[in-house]
């Protein structure tokens, strides 16, 4: 008999071709999370193409409480927030956990291109998907009892193989266009998503470094560190975001070149390949959703981590995650403070 296996179906073609593949192993379940906004049509067409049992699940009480507003809270905080990877372990796997646990499943699947491993000790390790998809950044929160039962079946593809066989297999999605925006904000305009929940700070002054006024901002929401576009102040040269600051309502400005660090701090660390950090350790660094690594020194600071980047990186950003990695192993992760 086949193990079961509960599958996060969003009805794209990633999930659809994890299906796929899935099935030829496992008795495999479909879940689709509703978080109020519809779309779960192409999710349960998938399925039923797929002959695999479909079933919905309501999380927008979950996504409100522990993404959505954490999202609106750190960005009137003045730093920039990363909803998905706040989701994947509070929200999205618990949820396919659930229905997992329901259905005497001891797996759950996505379509997040990374793969899944076990170190000597037992842990689960969490590894780099193929180098032009690679998703480990945005899963590098989760915990271990949850990723010791997670099967990343697209792990060894790339996103135009995934493509290939959906076409091979004549899925309904073959060509959907891929989604890239925020979930909860399909349109991508964040600043009126915040808006439209109210209380979001007033206009306020562009300064420089020493405090002089150089044109008026729309509100600190609408910025985040290194930002260039959209700022409408002219001057001697380019101006870019080096500081946000929400108690005095100002965004501060430069010309880029304050912008690299060669340290940064993290705390809320989520370890995975280790149990902790016993002393300094030589790793790379992504400090941001990007395929910029850079090499650096993770150091300990009581419940924090220090890094110490051995070539300066540009804007670490306080709300997003620095990742540590160990080749193509994640280390763990922290958010950047």
């Amino acid at each position: 008999m086949r193990e079961k296996l509960v599958l996060g179906l969003s009805g794209g073609v990633d999930s659809a071709v994890a299906a796929r593949l899935l099935r030829e192993k496992y008795d495999v379940t479909c879940l689709w999370l509703d978080i109020g906004l519809g779309g779960g049509e192409d999710a349960a067409a998938v399925a039923k193409e797929l002959g695999l049992p479909f079933e919905t699940a309501d999380i927008r009480d979950a996504l409100e409480e522990r993404v959505c507003t954490p999202f609106a809270q750190t960005y009137l905080a003045g730093k920039t927030p990363l909803p998905c990877a706040l989701c994947n372990p509070t929200v999205k796997f618990p949820a396919l956990l659930a229905l997992a646990d329901r259905l005497g499943a001891p797996y759950v699947a996505t379509g997040h291109y990374a793969r899944r491993g076990t170190g000597a000790d037992g842990r689960a390790l969490l590894r780099k998907g193929r180098p032009a998809n690679d998703q480990s950044y945005m899963l590098s929160r989760l915990p271990q009892d949850i990723l010791r039962r997670v099967v990343f079946p697209l792990g060894e593809y790339e996103k135009r193989e995934v493509r290939a066989l959906a076409g091979e297999a004549a899925l309904a999605v073959a060509e959907k266009p891929d989604s890239m925006e925020i979930c909860f904000i399909p349109d991508g305009d964040y600043a009126a998503w915040l808006d439209r929940r109210g209380n979001t700070p007033p206009p306020g002054d562009f300064v420089d470094r020493e405090g002089c006024v150089l044109g008026r901002h729309k509100g600190i929401h609408h910025y985040t560190l290194g930002q260039r576009r959209g700022l409408g102040v002219s001057g001697p040269h380019r101006y870019f975001v080096s500081a946000i600051r929400p108690e005095t309502n100002e965004v501060v400005l430069s010309d880029g070149t304050d912008l690299h660090a060669d340290r940064t701090r993290c705390t809320d660390l989520n370890w995975i390949a280790i149990e902790g950090l016993e002393g300094e350790r030589a790793c790379t660094v992504r400090l941001r959703h990007s395929k910029v690594e850079t090499p650096a020194i993770l150091c300990p600071d009581g419940d924090a981590v220090e890094i110490r980047m051995l070539t300066p990186a540009r804007a670490p950003t306080p709300g997003q995650l620095a990742v540590f990695y160990d080749g193509d192993i994640v280390l763990g992760s922290g958010w950047i403070c």
